[in-house]
């Protein structure tokens, strides 16, 4: 049993001799741990020691009782205080009453009425302990769940499930500073190169990569990461919504990192920037689409920017339309196969166990020909190529016999959809393409020429751009600029009779030596050697 402290104070020690013997303290659960000739020897005692009551004589040189209870009740709230005092003194009662001292007793004191005062006191303590030690444990486990309360509060803001005020008092309410001008979400996943089998080993090394994430993007971007439904997800906080850029910039690193020192295939998707904390939802399914996207990376790990790969669109897919949303999908994604399959499904849905009424057939079909049409609008294609000149979905409603109908032309529209996609996609990557070589075309003796110059002109992301880039044209930014300026210099080495310090300048070489190396490593001749060569 823990026994509770206690100091006598009295500047007779007859006095404090006779009390300490009046009674069996550790029977009444207290232990004597001191006693004190003055008030501020005991002051200096409570320092030393936690002391749980305090019994004092009220006259006593030095500091008397009354001044030592109002320094005791000062720095030790939960101190207990017993006065004592040999004069029947109404206002030392009142003083004490002020003081909110636990007893008042008189001398000479009975060991009666000193047992009944500290069972009193007992009593409370163990009241005060209880209470308090259960608010401690309360606080202990508080502090335990707190990281699992706050990855369930940012899963609740990117389900859609947490209204603006709410996340806000939440947020304050955990002590998470969370806060900024803009939010964007990014989503990483990874898979092992070898044993694809194991899932144990999968999810290990997802915890690895959330490690070595979280510490790279901590001395780089403000941000609240953790592992959710499988994925990485990462919460950027923005200063700028222009910052998306460098956000992605930082994803792809992590790729990058993560690749190399796990031995993981790792792709990132990253959703646009919103100043709303209700808007992180938005950013989270926005990722997941980039995510999506990786399947163009042909395993080279990359994180995709949404702005890049999608067309702008605010509509979202209601969880209501899946079979749509996941024809939608495979139109801009999957296989000839798998768009097949996905409208069968649709289909069978459409079917139901029970049947469907011709009005739920009659939504549902309108449900995809409107999100068709939503596809075409922003990938700018023509509704007449697609559907004919005078489509006319109720009319087409009509005309079916049966499912099977149904089924067999939206198959066939949608993989005539899906061709149209592709084809524009890669309609798109060639201009784009293009406007880089051309922009490399006009800029190349720029010594500061970059991949970031270039992105900022074309107003695309540099993972984006460097993908896009090397698959096209068969070789990365930098190897395609050294090929440019190579051929520039050799047309000057053909053509005039500039040293081979002015050619490396106006080719964008500031460093003559670096340059020779480079021409060198291409031709296998340094740049005075192959003017000798051609005049021989």
């Amino acid at each position: 049993m823990n026994l509770y402290k206690v100091i006598l104070v009295d500047d007779e020690e007859d006095a404090r001799i006779s009390i300490e013997q009046k009674v069996d303290w550790n029977a009444l659960g207290f232990e004597l741990v001191g006693s004190a000739g003055n008030g501020q020897e005991a002051l200096e005692l409570t320092e030393q020691v936690h002391v749980d009551v305090v019994m004092t004589d009220i006259k006593m040189p030095f500091m008397d009782g009354l001044e030592l209870c109002a320094k005791v009740k000062e720095n030790y709230k939960n101190t207990k205080v017993v006065l004592c005092s040999g004069f029947d003194d109404f206002e030392f009662a009142r003083e004490a009453i002020h003081l909110e001292v636990e007893e008042y007793l008189l001398k000479p004191i009975g060991a009666k009425d000193l047992e009944n005062v500290f069972r009193r006191i007992k009593e409370n303590l163990d009241k005060e302990f209880d209470e308090r030690r259960n608010l401690e444990n309360l606080n202990e486990y508080y502090q335990q769940s707190l990281p699992m309360l706050r990855e369930q509060l940012v899963a609740g803001m990117l389900e859609g499930k947490m209204a603006e005020d709410q996340a806000k008092l939440l947020l304050e309410s955990y002590g998470m500073d969370f806060l900024a001008p803009y939010y964007c979400v990014g989503l990483v996943g990874g898979e092992p190169l070898a044993d694809k089998g194991e899932p144990k080993k999968g999810q290990m090394l997802m915890l690895s990569l959330m490690n070595l994430a979280k510490e790279y993007l901590d001395e780089n971007i403000d941000h609240y990461s953790f592992l959710y439904l499988g994925k990485l997800v990462v919460i950027a906080k923005l200063q700028h919504a222009s910052s998306v850029r460098e956000f992605v910039y930082h994803m792809d690193q992590v790729c990058k990192m993560g690749a190399r020192m796990l031995d993981m295939n790792v792709d990132a998707g990253v959703g646009r920037a919103y100043p709303q904390l209700s808007q992180i939802a938005g950013s989270y399914e926005e990722a997941g689409k980039a995510y999506d996207y990786r399947v163009l990376a042909d395993g080279s790990g990359r994180a995709f920017y949404v702005n890049d790969v999608e067309p702008k669109s605010p509509e979202i897919v209601s969880q209501e339309m899946l079979g749509i949303s996941k024809v939608i999908h495979d139109i801009k994604l999957g296989t000839e196969e798998e768009l097949h399959i996905s409208v069968e499904e649709f289909v069978k849905e459409l079917k139901g166990e029970d049947g469907t009424t011709i009005q739920q057939y009659q939504l549902a079909f309108m449900e995809m020909i409107t999100e068709l049409l939503k596809l075409l609008r922003s990938y700018q294609m023509d509704l007449a190529d697609v559907f004919g000149k005078d489509f006319d979905p109720y009319l087409q409603m009509g005309r079916f016999h049966s499912l099977a109908e149904v089924s067999a032309w939206l198959d066939d529209n949608c993989q005539n959809i899906r061709k149209m996609v592709r084809k524009q996609r890669t309609n798109s990557t060639n201009l784009i393409t293009e406007k880089a070589k051309s922009y490399i075309e006009e800029h190349y003796s720029e010594s500061n020429l970059s991949v970031e110059q270039i992105c900022n002109y074309l107003n695309i992301s540099a993972t984006y751009f460097s993908v896009l880039f090397k698959k096209e044209v068969g070789m990365s930014f930098v190897s395609y600029l050294t090929k440019v300026r190579l051929e520039h210099a050799v047309e000057l080495l053909n053509n005039t009779e500039d040293k081979s310090y002015i050619i490396a300048e106006k080719v964008g070489y500031t460093e003559a030596n670096y340059f020779s190396y480079v021409f060198k490593k291409q031709y296998g001749v340094s740049p005075s050697k192959y003017r000798t060569n051609k005049d021989k």
